[in-house]
C-alpha cells in the first residue's frame, strides 16, 4: 500500500511571520498609493486641529495659498480663522456645521493668500474622532473655485444690468417668425403707441401699415437689405401714427438669424419712443437758424437760401433774382430814449411788416441787431425787387405807438442782383450790404442798388483802414494848428488842433476820408487819445519857449465814441499830469449829435471835465440834432458856428438871421461864440457886427505845422 504524501505543517508561528509580511507589504504599498495621491493631487488636501493649527497639508494647497512648501504653510500659519479667512466669522459657521453633520460638503468661502490676495475655494471636510468620541482633527480637501465665482458675478452684473437698462429704456421689443409671419410684440410696444395689449394682433402689418407716407418706403426697403444679408442690422428711426391720430418718432433696432443657406428665420428688435428727443432737435435746430425775437431766419439760414437759388440760377437760363439789405434808421435814437423793450417791439412790428410784403417765394431775415434781409425770388423783370422793397419802404415808415408815444423809423436799403459775375451768396449779400451804406451816406430812407463803382469803393475804404491800422502803430500821423482869431482886435487867442494823415505813398491824406472810418471801427479812440496828448505837449512847449506871452489855448475835437469810454475823464486828467498843461488852457470840441446820442452820460462827463476847468464846446452848431432843449443843461463855454452859415451869410439871408439867433443864445447863457470858416473880410465885419467874439478861417490861416504856428507866436502876429 502506497503510503500518503506527507505534507509538513508550518508551525503557528511560522504562519503568523508569513501573513504579518504580506499585510506589512499591502499596509506599505497603500501608504505609498496614499502618499503619492497626498504629494500629486490637484486639490488641497489637509488635516487641522480644533484650535486652528495645520496638521498636514499637501504641496497643492501650499501652492494654492502662496507658499513654498507645506512645511512652510504649517509652521507660517497658527491660527486659519485669523490668518487665512478672509471673514473669520465663516471659520466658525464651517466648524459649527461639521460638528453637527460630522461633514462638510462644498463649502464656499474666501480665503487671504500669502501676498494679500484672495481667493474663493470650495471646501470638502469630515470630523475624524477617537475610539471614545472625542475630535481629534479635521480633514478634507479644498479647490479654487475662483475663476468660476469670478464669472458668474460678471454674469450676474451682466444680467443685472440688461435688466436695469431695459427697465430704464423702457423699450418695446419685437419678435417676428419669419418662416410663420407672425410677430410677437411686447405690450411696452404696443402701449407706446396708445393701445392695450389685446388691441394689437400678431401680423407684421401692424408695424408697418402704421409708417408715416414719407418714411415707408425707406424703412421697409432698410428691412429688405438686412433681410436680404446686405446689411449687418437694421437700425432705422422713422415716425409712426399714434392712436390718437399723432406722429411719434421712434428708433427700431433689430438683427436677423440665417440658417446654414443664409435664409432668414427669424428677426428680433426693440423700439424706442425719441419723440422727446426729436423735439429738441428740432429746436435747437430751428434755434440755431433763426432770430430768437422775430422767428426769422439768421444770417446763416438766409446765406444757405441765397445759396439755393445760385444753384437754381445755374439750372434755368431764365432764374433772376435779388438780394435787399435793410438797416433801420434811427433805432439807437428811440433804444435809448424809450428804452430797449420798446426797440424790441419796434424791431417785432418791423419783421411782421416786411414778411406781409413778400410774394410767395420770397423770404426775409434778421441778419443784425437793426438789419434785415429779403431774398426776392424768380423775377421776371429787374423792376420787380424795386416793387418789393418800394412796398416794403413804405410800410416800415408808417407811425406806430410805443410806449404811449407814435415814432417812425425808415431804413436804408441795398440792393444786388444775381449775375454772372457773382460765384457764392456771400458776395452777393456782400455787395447788397455796400449798397445799404451808400444809402445811409446819402442821407438815409431810400434804396440803392450795387454797381461795380461801389465795390471799388468798398475796396478802397478797406484799404483805407488797414492802412490806418498801421499809420497808428507807424507814427504816420500829424497834428495841424488853426489859429484862434478874436475878431474885435485880431490877436492870436488860441490853436484849434487837427488830425492830419501823412501817408507813405499818398501823401497827405483828408481826415474826411479817413475820421468816419477810424470812428465806425474804434480806431479813434487810440488817435483821439494821441491827438489830445500832442496838443497838450505842444502847448505846453509854447508856453516854455513864451512864457511872457500872451495866455492861448488849444482846442480838441472830441469824439462821442471817446466820450461814452468809461474812463475817459480819468485819461484826460492824465494826459495833463503827463504834460503839464493848465486845464484852463485846453479846451475840448464836441458835435449836437455826440451829445445826442447819449445825453445823460454826456452831461455827466462833460460836468467832471468842466469841474477840472477844460474849456467845452458845442462844434457845428445848428446842424445836428436840436439840443435846445438840453443846452441849459451841458457845462459849456462856447458854442461854434458852423461854416455852412458864415458862407451863406449875406445882407437879410436867412442864414445870417439863424447866426444873430445863435450870437443872442449863446450871450444869454453866459457862452462865448466862435464862427468857423471865414474867408473873406466881410464875413468878419458881418460877424463883428453880431458880436461873435472869435473865428477862424482861411482868411486868417489854414491849418499849419506847429513850427508854422509857433513861428505866429514869436512874432506876436495880428490878423
Amino acid at each position: 500500500m502506497t503510503k500518503p504524501i506527507s505534507i509538513p505543517r508550518r508551525t503557528s508561528r511560522q504562519f503568523r511571520s508569513a501573513s504579518a509580511r504580506r499585510t506589512e507589504q499591502a499596509l506599505r504599498e497603500a501608504e505609498h498609493r496614499y502618499q503619492s495621491l497626498f504629494e500629486n493631487a490637484v486639490e488641497g488636501v489637509f488635516q487641522t486641529t480644533p484650535d486652528g493649527r495645520i496638521l498636514l497639508a499637501n504641496p497643492a494647497l501650499a501652492r494654492m495659498l502662496g507658499y513654498d512648501s507645506p512645511a512652510e504653510l504649517v509652521a507660517k500659519v497658527t491660527d486659519i480663522a485669523e490668518e487665512l479667512y478672509l471673514d473669520p466669522s465663516r471659520r466658525s459657521e464651517f466648524e459649527q456645521r461639521i460638528e453637527a453633520d460630522g461633514t462638510v460638503h462644498a463649502f464656499e468661502t474666501q480665503l487671504r493668500r500669502r501676498d494679500g490676495s484672495v481667493i474663493w475655494v470650495s471646501e470638502n471636510a469630515r470630523a475624524v474622532r477617537d475610539d471614545a468620541g472625542r475630535l481629534l482633527y479635521y480633514e478634507g480637501t479644498v479647490e479654487d473655485v475662483t475663476a468660476r465665482r469670478n464669472a458668474e458675478e460678471a454674469l450676474r452684473e451682466s444680467e443685472e444690468r440688461y435688466a436695469l437698462a431695459l427697465r430704464a429704456a423702457s423699450d418695446g421689443l419685437w419678435d417676428w417668425n419669419l418662416e410663420t409671419g407672425r410677430v410677437h410684440y411686447s405690450p411696452r410696444w404696443k402701449s407706446m403707441l396708445g393701445f392695450r395689449d389685446e388691441e394689437i394682433g400678431d401680423r407684421i402689418d401692424e408695424w408697418l401699415t402704421r409708417l408715416h407716407p414719407d418714411d415707408d418706403e425707406r424703412v421697409r426697403r432698410e428691412l429688405e437689405e438686412h433681410l436680404g444679408g446686405r446689411s449687418t442690422h437694421f437700425e432705422s428711426e422713422f415716425r409712426i401714427r399714434h392712436r390718437d391720430g399723432s406722429w411719434r418718432s421712434v428708433l427700431s433696432r433689430g438683427l436677423a438669424v440665417f440658417d446654414p443657406t443664409e435664409r432668414p428665420l427669424r428677426m428680433a428688435g426693440s423700439q424706442s419712443d425719441i419723440t422727446k428727443r426729436k423735439v429738441a432737435e428740432e429746436r435747437l435746430l430751428h434755434d440755431a437758424f433763426h432770430d430768437p425775437l422775430t422767428g426769422l431766419p439768421n444770417r446763416a439760414l438766409f446765406t444757405d437760401r441765397v445759396g439755393r437759388s445760385f444753384w437754381r440760377a445755374r439750372r434755368r437760363d431764365d432764374y433772376r433774382f435779388a438780394v435787399a439789405i435793410l438797416d433801420l434808421d434811427r433805432l439807437k435814437l428811440i433804444n435809448d430814449s424809450l428804452g430797449h423793450v420798446a426797440g424790441d417791439r419796434l424791431i417785432l412790428t418791423i419783421a411782421r411788416r416786411i414778411e406781409e410784403c413778400l410774394r410767395a417765394g420770397d423770404s426775409a431775415a434778421r441778419v443784425g441787431g437793426d438789419e434785415f434781409a429779403v431774398l426776392i425770388d424768380d423775377l421776371k423783370d429787374p423792376s420787380d425787387a424795386i416793387r418789393v422793397v418800394s412796398r416794403i419802404a413804405r410800410a416800415i415808415r408808417t407811425p406806430l405807438t410805443l410806449g404811449g408815444q407814435e415814432v417812425y423809423t425808415t431804413a436804408s436799403i441795398g440792393i444786388a442782383y444775381h449775375g454772372t459775375h457773382y460765384e457764392r451768396s456771400e458776395e452777393m449779400i456782400r455787395d447788397a450790404d455796400t449798397a445799404m451804406y451808400a444809402a445811409k451816406a446819402a442821407g438815409g430812407a431810400r434804396y440803392q442798388i450795387f454797381d461795380a463803382a461801389m465795390h471799388e469803393r468798398a475796396v478802397s475804404r478797406l484799404r483805407t483802414e488797414s492802412s490806418l491800422r498801421r499809420a497808428v502803430e507807424r507814427s504816420e500821423l500829424r497834428a495841424h494848428y488853426q489859429p484862434l482869431v478874436s475878431l474885435a482886435d485880431g490877436r492870436l487867442a488860441g490853436f484849434e488842433a487837427l488830425l492830419r494823415w501823412q501817408h507813405p505813398e499818398r501823401g497827405l491824406v483828408p481826415p474826411n476820408e479817413f475820421i468816419p472810418i477810424a470812428e465806425e471801427t474804434g480806431l479813434i479812440l487810440p488817435i483821439g487819445r494821441w491827438i489830445l496828448r500832442e496838443a497838450c505837449l505842444q502847448m505846453t512847449e509854447w508856453n516854455r519857449l513864451h512864457p511872457a506871452g500872451e495866455r492861448l489855448t488849444v482846442s480838441v475835437n472830441l469824439s462821442g465814441c471817446q466820450l461814452g469810454e468809461a474812463d475817459f475823464v480819468g485819461k484826460v486828467v492824465r494826459i495833463l499830469d503827463e504834460t503839464g498843461l493848465d486845464p484852463s488852457q485846453l479846451e475840448l470840441e464836441i458835435t449836437e449829435s455826440a451829445i445826442m446820442s447819449d445825453t445823460e452820460t454826456a452831461i455827466e462827463r462833460l460836468g467832471q471835465l468842466r469841474g477840472l476847468g477844460i474849456g467845452l464846446a458845442i462844434d457845428d452848431f445848428g446842424t445836428g440834432y436840436s439840443s435846445l432843449s438840453y443846452l441849459h443843461r451841458l457845462p459849456l463855454s462856447a458854442l461854434k458856428i458852423d461854416r455852412a452859415f458864415v458862407w451863406a451869410m449875406s445882407a437879410g439871408s436867412r442864414e445870417l438871421q439863424i447866426c444873430h439867433g445863435i450870437v443872442t443864445l449863446a450871450h444869454d447863457l453866459g457862452l462865448t461864440v466862435i464862427a468857423e470858416g471865414i474867408e473873406t473880410a466881410e464875413q468878419r465885419e458881418r460877424l463883428r457886427a453880431l458880436r461873435c467874439e472869435y473865428g477862424q478861417g482861411y482868411l486868417f490861416a489854414k491849418p499849419v505845422p506847429a513850427e508854422a504856428a509857433g513861428s505866429m507866436i514869436s512874432e506876436r502876429i495880428r490878423f
